[in-house]
């Protein structure tokens, strides 16, 4: 590679980490138009729901409070990204601890990401894909493929549920 190409990966290396890090912000602050901003006009996002295009993510996500999940804190690590010219693939690893009818839960997963480039020169989620190793009340503790809060049970995380069978 030379110079110039070293240094564009370099860029699209730091904004795509930029992209997933505003992505637990956004969410965790309720900013809802930023948030789906963060997604091409036809992104998904799959795991407790699917939602795809602008309008149905902001549709989901402003509603995940009006069932029990009231409140949620995304730490989110060991980053992993594949670049391929204006697309990118990866992973990030969730640590979410959270409120579900008013009871303190934690949940932990993954985020599988599919990017890409668009045509303003910004990394944007085409899908964002999560899956959960395991959700449950804090009291209670937590244990791979447990899951006490069932809309995360349908975003089991498949290779998690194989391999503590």
């Amino acid at each position: 590679m030379d110079l110039e190409a070293r240094i564009q990966r370099l860029e699209d290396l730091h904004e795509i980490a930029q992209l997933r890090a505003r992505y637990c912000q956004y969410l965790d602050d309720g900013r809802w138009d930023d948030l789906v901003d963060l997604f091409t006009e036809d992104g998904s996002f799959v795991g407790l729901s699917t939602a795809t295009g602008r309008d149905d993510l902001r549709r989901f996500f402003a509603g995940l409070q009006e069932g029990s999940l009231k409140a949620w804190w995304h730490f989110s690590s060991n980053e992993t990204i594949d670049l391929d010219g204006d697309r990118a693939t990866g992973e990030t690893w969730l640590d979410q601890p959270c409120v579900v009818d008013d009871q303190p839960h934690i949940a932990a997963g993954r985020y599988a990401d599919r990017m890409r480039r668009c045509a303003d020169g910004h990394w944007r989620f085409e899908e964002r894909k999560v899956t959960f190793f395991f959700w449950s009340p804090a009291q209670k503790g937590w244990a791979p493929g447990r899951f006490d809060y069932a809309p995360a049970a349908q975003a089991a995380d498949p290779r998690t549920v194989e391999r503590y069978r």
